[in-house]
């Protein structure tokens, strides 16, 4: 039995390492996950696909509440039969704890409201503006309507050579109201020193959209407002609710309450002083040592400011806290490191912190224990989420839950959202007829999946010739299990075509060399593990070796790399300048560099066709790198297999992985050869070209001479003159790639 993530089993297949011919049955755990580019769909389908006798179990508490996506994950799993457990089954209830859940409510603040009414009045004046664009139809809008609307601009732009100058002003406008929308939020359901960082982010930006907001006279006053409430110390009534709710469950007593309690004491009575004096020294003990051993309890929050903020305070009050949160950087800030996660983890478990504040990635997917409390810093309008943070309680006794919520503001909606939500889900889980059919689709997909392994092996692409020329079919059916009918149907018709170019002989030797052998090979950056291509190339048959590579995101061959680039990474890329430091390095590592452009989107972004058409004709013009277009991550992959193909059958050289750039300066190339010596690092190579001035002078250096550098010893010494002096042996590669099993 193996229990792995579903990345390192994707990994591995992809690799080569492991294979799930034998593999009787696949569980995956929160399955609610199998959609989009998530590993499990490509698990789904390799294993159905590969295994002798396939059997597929689903595991999820919250698997939402949109009918359509539940079908979708039943049928990428091949799920044929959905059998749904509460808490009232016989073999649920004696593993099941009930969890109290109270939705604790507070009012804003005035000057809170004052800061609100100024940003509203920001909003309003932009939202009036683009109902004069016949942008929207009413300034009664939530952010998903801007956002559509958003995209209704681009649109526009992209389908016209030479857009009106309104999009543009619209689309600024947009981007104006999005920061203000997620503002207003922050305001409302975080406090103000989450919206101050924020605002310190809008003044990084070097936008028509940020600037023009920072010199609104209303979002002026708010920010000044805010400034000042931050000084005051007027933070979120939910913050101080928060530490209420904290102090209550681990027992602690303020030791200004502490204080008073003795001073009373000592008034009344001398003798009960004495006693009174020793029961509040041990709470002072307590206070000092903020923490409960029994209690453990996570608070939940969206946003990492707010993370930082409460940890603050937890500290400030003697609360005995820890941050807990993702591994991605942001603002310079690096995010926790896999082992800081475990060890945080750790000491949670075992008491060291009494409260563990966390980000979403405590939701799931980590061995976090049973707490007594959570907390909902805020709640969120998702049922999938509200289910796994409730389920981080009650595991063995009864579970509690607290919802810190917002009178007046989006708090509420997002409480309803959720609850619905939830409601809807299960009801969706009970009716048959929202399932319907689920078994006979899985089944033809089931069998369409064993059918392709079949034929797979033998042919991806059926090429049929009619009257009208060569037609390329995905569909595997019309193969009819025989690929010798396509070559034989190529053969008889191919006299026919007298008028084909040398071309068209080239795709029928490609495809006849293909069907008789699936060597081909490509290499990968470890960057796009994630990535729907390195799949597609899988299922169509290529082998694929994932490596670290210095410059292109796929390697055909010594001459050949690919750097593939969906439409927003592209616009991105400008944007940051990324575009022309990769386009250099592939041009200079590379005789033939290839640029694939996937997607169909590519002007629909904020920046201007003009300067995206400028961006891919300098690629094309000063760099001299091909651009081929790809509607999606399966097209590119076909596209890849066919460079491959054409460029492998030509050439059976080994491919030279290009791990790290090369160096072109000849000081860099000189440390580069020393450093390529045994346990020689930088530093060490450094020293000995200082030594000994040139290359040439370190081989010929004696080991007593190299002993003399500080950081080699008489092992090293020994080690770099046996690799220089020692007479080449050639030995034959003995299939590294062994399979586990």
């Amino acid at each position: 039995m193996i229990c792995a993530t579903p990345q390192t089993i994707e990994s591995d297949l992809l690799n080569g390492r492991y294979d799930l011919e034998d593999v009787s049955l696949l569980v995956f755990d929160e399955c609610h996950h199998a959609v989009g580019s998530y590993a499990y769909v490509y698990l789904g389908q390799r294993y159905v696909k590969t295994a002798k006798n396939h059997l597929i179990l689903g595991l999820t508490a919250s698997p939402g509440s949109n009918k359509d996506k539940i079908r979708q994950i039943c049928e990428n799993l091949f799920i044929e039969d959905v059998v749904v457990k509460n808490e009232d089954d016989v073999d649920v209830k004696p593993y099941f704890n009930p969890i109290e859940i109270d939705w604790v409510k507070v009012n804003m603040s005035k000057e809170l409201e004052k800061i609100k009414n100024h940003i509203n009045k920001a909003l309003r004046h932009r939202l009036k503006m683009l109902k004069n664009l016949n942008v929207i139809s009413t300034i009664s809008v939530n952010k998903i309507d801007i956002l559509k609307a958003r995209g209704k601009v681009q649109n526009r732009i992209a389908r016209a050579t030479n857009p009106p100058k309104e999009c543009y002003q619209a689309i600024s406008i947009l981007s104006a109201v999005i920061n203000l929308q997620h503002a207003l939020e922050l305001l409302e359901t975080q406090g103000v020193s989450t919206f101050n960082k924020y605002v310190s982010r809008i003044r990084k930006k070097n936008t028509k959209a940020a600037k023009g907001l920072l010199i609104d006279a209303d979002f002026s006053q708010a920010i000044l407002l805010s400034e000042q409430a931050e000084k005051n110390g007027w933070e979120h009534p939910k913050l101080k609710k928060l530490m209420e709710i904290l102090k209550e469950e681990l027992n602690i007593v303020d030791i200004k309450q502490s204080k008073l309690i003795e001073s009373t004491d000592q008034e009344n009575n001398l003798s009960k002083t004495n006693n009174s004096s020793k029961d509040n020294n041990s709470y002072k003990n307590n206070s000092s040592s903020n923490m409960n051993k029994n209690k453990r309890i996570i608070v939940f929050t969206q946003f990492r400011d707010t993370l930082e903020m409460i940890q603050k305070k937890c500290e400030k009050e003697g609360i005995n806290s820890v941050k807990f949160y993702g591994q991605g950087s942001r603002d310079g800030e690096k995010g926790l490191t896999q082992t800081e996660q475990k060890n945080i983890i750790k000491s949670f478990k075992i008491g060291t912190y009494d409260v563990l504040i966390s980000t979403s990635v405590a939701e799931e997917g980590i061995d976090i224990p049973s707490v007594d409390l959570v907390v909902l810093y805020e709640p969120v309008p998702s049922e999938v989420r509200m289910i796994q943070r409730r389920g981080r309680t009650g595991r063995k006794n009864t579970g509690n839950m607290k919802v810190l919520i917002a009178k007046g503001t989006r708090d509420e909606g997002y409480y309803w959202a959720s609850l619905n939500k939830e409601k809807q889900m299960k009801k969706h889980l009970i009716d048959k007829d929202s399932l319907k059919n689920l078994n006979k689709n899985s089944f033809n997909k089931s069998k369409h999946e064993i059918n392709s392994k079949i034929i797979g092996r033998k042919a991806e692409i059926g090429v049929i010739l009619d009257d009208d020329g060569i037609s390329i079919n995905n569909n595997h059916n019309n193969y009819n299990g025989n690929i010798n009918n396509i070559n034989s149907d190529f053969d008889n018709n191919y006299d026919n075509y007298n008028n084909f170019n040398n071309s068209s002989k080239i795709i029928k030797n490609d495809i006849n060399n293909n069907t008789q052998n699936n060597n081909i090979l490509v290499y990968a950056d470890s960057r796009e593990g994630n990535s729907n291509v390195l799949r597609a190339l899988d299922t169509i048959n290529v082998n694929v070796r994932i490596k670290s590579m210095a410059a292109g995101d796929y390697q055909i061959s010594d001459d050949i790399a690919i750097e593939r680039k969906t439409a927003k990474d592209f616009i991105d890329s400008i944007v940051d300048k990324r575009l022309y430091k990769q386009a250099k390095l592939m041009k200079e590592e590379f005789k033939k560099p290839i640029l694939i452009l996937e997607g169909d989107d590519i002007y629909s972004g904020f920046l201007s066709p003009d300067a995206i058409r400028g961006s891919i004709a300098s690629i094309a013009i000063d760099f001299g790198i091909s651009i081929i277009p790809t509607r999606n991550p399966e097209d590119t992959a076909a596209m890849i297999k066919r460079i491959a193909i054409r460029e492998q059958n030509q050439n059976n050289n080994p491919i030279q992985i290009r791990t790290e750039r090369k160096p072109t300066e000849l000081w860099e190339q000189q440390l580069f050869i020393i450093e390529s010596l045994p346990n020689v690092g930088p530093v060490t190579a450094k020293k000995l070209l200082e030594k000994f001035s040139t290359v040439q002078a370190v081989i010929d250096a004696s080991i007593s001479e190299l002993k003399e550098i500080d950081g080699i010893g008489s092992k090293t010494a020994e080690n770099i003159r046996k690799v220089l002096d020692s007479k080449y042996l050639s030995f034959k590669d003995n299939d590294k790639d062994k399979k586990l099993l």
